[in-house]
């Protein structure tokens, strides 16, 4: 286990319209129920012990953590490289003086929402977001603390495209374009409300492709060589998981192991109040990642399609979408075929 990522909390100071995970920062159920910070070092020196490398800290804004300084300074001791997820907002004047005097070792990944306060401000919810997170980059940017920024421009905000990466150009830790969130994930927690808002802020397939011809012709023949690496052979279609999950496991807000960020169905989980990760790591995981679908549409669809290696297909998408865990997913089919596509693929090729 190289990196284990972990949920400080799912309260955030934003309210993003996309966002699946973004209590707000109040919320007393949240606050009544999050890991106490003893239970988060004692699972820090767990992770340790199996040769973790490095934590993710996400949330949620993990900011919003009272403790977050004291948990940061105990994973950095352990010997952990950190990797924060942020939206910037709370990166004040303390928080430059943590990170100048205890570097996390990885670069700060910070998410942006519009290049505008109106933009910006459409996607967070909050008014006056804007530039508290644009000052939380100037300060870091200042005290020359590496960090990397991706974007998550809606449609309303896509016209804005050029401006961010003409302004990610400018961060001198960036290494080529910076990623932007596309294919919008529904909350996992299966709350049907959010996720009926979430899909109406989703860009068609037709979108997507027209966004990813206006990056040229090179990202064109990058995404061709991409397919053509990650398709697979047609096999038996049975195979359920065959992305990354169990490889760098997630811990949520409430002491849940995960088998990766996304994936909280029940039956997948780990209760870490009950047991070890060594335990959930050795046995729990490897049993659970064996298991093979038994839905007849997914085996016949998603199994035998060479697109699988890329599509964003998998059991926590179909968690998500439909409760199950191997049912396919239709607007996720609908993007790898259309990418493909572009890409020029045939289709004798892709099946």
């Amino acid at each position: 286990m190289a990196q284990l990522d972990m949920e400080l909390t799912e309260r955030c100071n934003n309210n993003c319209i996309h966002c699946y995970i973004n209590l707000p920062e109040n919320d007393r159920h949240a606050l009544d129920n999050e890991l106490s910070t003893d239970d988060i070092k004692d699972i820090l020196k767990q992770a340790e012990k199996l040769g973790c490398l490095a934590v993710r800290f996400t949330g949620g804004e993990p900011l919003v953590k009272k403790d977050f300084k004291d948990i940061y300074l105990f994973a950095r001791q352990l010997g952990l490289k950190v990797v924060l997820f942020t939206n910037a907002s709370l990166i004040d004047d303390e928080m430059i003086r943590l990170f100048s005097h205890i570097p996390p070792l990885k670069e700060i990944e910070i998410t942006v929402y519009g290049m505008t306060q109106s933009s910006y401000e459409a996607v967070s919810g909050v008014k006056g977001s804007f530039k508290k997170a644009f000052e939380g980059i100037r300060r870091l940017n200042a005290a020359k603390i590496p960090f990397i920024v991706k974007g998550a421009l809606l449609s309303s905000g896509a016209h804005e495209q050029k401006a961010f990466e003409t302004f990610a150009d400018h961060i001198p830790w960036m290494k080529g374009k910076p990623d932007n969130i596309v294919l919008l994930d529904l909350s996992g927690r299966r709350d049907l409300k959010k996720n009926d808002k979430i899909r109406k802020l989703r860009i068609s397939p037709d979108e997507h492709v027209r966004r990813l011809m206006n990056n040229g012709k090179k990202l064109i023949e990058e995404g061709r060589r991409f397919q053509k690496t990650f398709r697979v052979a047609p096999d038996n279609g049975d195979r359920l998981f065959t992305c990354g999950a169990g490889k760098n496991l997630c811990v949520d807000a409430y002491g849940n192991l995960q088998a990766c960020l996304l994936l909280r169905h029940p039956d997948t989980v780990y209760d870490l109040k009950k047991g070890t990760l060594k335990d959930a790591f050795q046995n729990f995981f490897p049993e659970l990642l064996s298991k093979k679908a038994e839905n007849p549409e997914f085996i016949k669809r998603c199994g035998k399609c060479e697109l699988r290696g890329f599509c964003e297909q998998c059991p926590a998408k179909s968690w998500m979408e439909h409760g199950t865990l191997d049912t396919p997913v239709e607007y996720y089919c609908r993007m790898a075929h259309a990418e493909a596509e572009m890409t020029g693929l045939d289709k004798d090729e892709i099946g």
